[in-house]
């Protein structure tokens, strides 16, 4: 009885991180969907969506969904993924990120701020691979034109960056303050079940993406394929 008693402890100790490591990957399949929610929402509204022009032309797409909140002292955090375009004119598998910047100043209450990098040279794509990596002091980040916007799109000088969120009020070519990005390794290897580094994740085809990737992917060319 006492043997059968700490068996039965030990299958309950073992399935706890079983079970831990399932919720954690439920929370990233929400967070892939949530991004390619992100996407589907900009391009469904004139206001806010990128000319195809753009995408077409996009050597990395990067999706944020960030949470603003506190008082007086304030934080922003989140999470993203990123995607580049490989050399077949597909895209890569998704990759995780971390999102983040402090701030200060009087801030009340909470918001959700849906962030689209869209990375027009290889130099910006490379910076991808870094640990950590800021598009507004690490490459030239700009508002980028939008469909509503086509005479200023005629217009702007292409910028390594272009950088979209949701009624922002800025005009195409303003330069944008953005907040810092970080590779997610461990959500990369839990959700992959693959000890590759990011990099490895992008500029690769050695991983086959799960189907909630699939989902991403074939959004991201259906716009932005050439």
């Amino acid at each position: 009885m006492h043997m059968r008693s700490l068996l039965s402890l030990v299958v309950a100790l073992v399935a706890i991180p079983l079970s831990i490591g399932a919720d954690a990957r439920k929370s990233l399949v929400t967070q892939l969907q949530s991004c390619e929610a992100i996407l589907q929402e900009f391009q469904a509204d004139p206001a806010s969506a990128i000319p195809a022009e753009v995408l077409k032309q996009a050597k990395a797409i990067v999706i944020v969904n960030e949470f603003h909140a506190g008082f007086i002292i304030g934080g922003k955090g989140g999470y993203g993924v990123a995607m580049v375009r490989q050399a077949s004119g597909g895209w890569s598998v998704p990759v995780f990120l971390d999102a983040g910047e402090a701030s200060l100043g009087l801030q009340v209450g909470a918001k959700a701020v849906n962030t689209i990098y869209v990375i027009n040279d290889e130099v910006g794509a490379r910076l991808l691979a870094n640990a950590r990596f800021n598009f507004g002091a690490d490459a030239a980040a700009v508002a980028g034109p939008r469909i509503a916007q086509t005479q200023e799109a005629t217009q702007i000088i292409k910028a390594p960056v272009y950088v979209y969120r949701k009624n922002s009020g800025l005009f195409a070519g303003t330069k944008v303050k953005t907040g810092w990005l970080a590779g997610d390794d461990d959500s990369n290897r839990l959700y992959y079940q693959s000890l590759r580094t990011m990099p490895e994740l992008l500029f690769s085809n050695w991983i086959t993406p799960p189907d909630e990737a699939k989902e991403l992917m074939t959004v991201v060319q259906q716009f932005a394929g050439n």
